[in-house]
C-alpha cells in the first residue's frame, strides 16, 4: 500500500507559521537611517505606563521573600492578627496617562533683571548719540539709572543737548574721558524724575471719567523750573570739570561738533 501523501497547508495557515515577527521600526535606507524616532517607538510601545523599579546589585534571598509580599493587619481574636499578601501586579494599565504637574521656573519681572553696561560706558566717558532729535551730537555719560537707561548732557550750554534718559543701544562709548569725580548730582535725578506728565484728558479717562475726547488743548509743553535749576547746576559742575582738565579748550570744541561719515570711511574700521 502506497503511504498516503501529506496535505499542504492552506495558504493562510503556511503565512501564519512562516511569517516572520515583524518589528516595530525599521531602516528606510541603505545608512541605517529608521523610520521612527526613540521617543516615537518609546510612545508606541507605551513604555512609559510601566513602572520602573530599582533593585540592588546583590540581594539576599531573605529580603527578596519580603519585598514579595505585604503584611496587612487582620481583625479577630482567632485569626492571628496579620496576614502576608502577595504582591501583585495589575492586571490591566491605565488608558490615560494622568497629568503631572510641572513645576513652572519663578516668574522674573522686570525690576528684577539685572542692569547690565558695557565695560567702556563709565561715568565721564563722552558718547556720540546715534537717534533721537540730538543725534550725532557728543555727550557726557553722567550714570546709569536704576531702569539700566543712561542719564547724558551736552553740556547744553555747549550743544544744546540737555538732561536725557538713552538706551545704551544707541550710543556709541568713545575713549574720550572727563573726570567728574567733584560733580555733584542732585538726588531726584532718577526715572521718575523723567516720567512724562499725563494730560488731564487722558487722566479723566483712564480713572472712568467722562472727558471730551475730541476737545483741543492749547496747553504746550513747558520745562519746570526745577528741571531749569537742576539743568545749570549741572552744566555749571561738567564745565569746571571741562576746564580742569588739561585739555580743556580742545574739550569743548570737540564737544560742540557733531559726529558724520563721509565717502570711502568704515565705521567698523574707526577706533572712536
Amino acid at each position: 500500500m502506497a503511504p498516503k501523501a501529506q496535505k499542504k497547508p492552506q495558504g493562510k495557515q503556511m503565512a501564519k507559521s512562516s511569517a516572520p515577527h515583524k518589528p516595530k521600526n525599521s531602516a528606510i535606507n541603505a545608512s541605517r537611517l529608521m523610520k521612527y524616532s526613540r521617543a516615537r517607538i518609546f510612545q508606541r510601545k507605551a513604555a512609559y505606563k510601566v513602572k520602573k523599579v530599582k533593585t540592588p546589585a546583590k540581594k539576599s534571598a531573605e529580603k527578596a521573600a519580603a519585598a514579595a509580599f505585604v503584611v496587612k493587619k487582620i481583625g479577630g481574636d482567632k485569626n492571628g492578627g496579620e496576614r502576608k499578601v502577595y504582591k501583585k501586579t495589575p492586571k490591566s494599565l491605565p488608558t490615560q496617562v494622568a497629568s503631572r504637574k510641572v513645576q513652572l521656573r519663578p516668574k522674573k519681572t522686570f525690576k528684577k533683571h539685572v542692569r547690565r553696561i558695557r565695560s567702556n560706558l563709565a561715568p565721564g566717558a563722552v558718547l556720540i548719540l546715534l537717534a533721537g532729535r540730538h543725534k550725532g551730537k557728543r555727550v557726557v555719560l553722567l550714570k546709569q539709572l536704576e531702569s539700566g537707561l543712561l542719564l547724558v548732557t551736552g553740556p547744553r550750554k555747549l550743544n544744546g543737548c540737555p538732561l536725557r534718559r538713552v538706551s545704551q543701544r544707541y550710543v556709541i562709548g568713545t575713549k574720550t574721558r572727563i573726570d567728574i569725580s567733584k560733580v555733584a548730582l542732585p538726588e531726584r535725578l532718577n526715572d521718575a524724575y523723567f516720567r512724562r506728565q499725563r494730560s488731564a484728558k487722558k487722566s479723566a479717562a483712564s480713572a472712568g471719567g467722562s472727558a471730551d475726547i475730541f476737545a483741543k488743548s492749547d496747553a504746550a509743553y513747558a520745562v519746570s523750573a526745577e528741571r531749569r535749576e537742576d539743568q545749570a547746576a549741572v552744566d555749571k559742575a561738567l564745565m569746571g570739570a571741562i576746564k580742569a582738565s588739561g585739555d580743556g579748550p580742545m574739550l569743548r570744541s570737540y564737544l560742540r561738533s557733531l559726529f558724520s561719515i563721509k565717502s570711502g570711511q568704515r565705521p567698523h574700521a574707526m577706533v572712536f
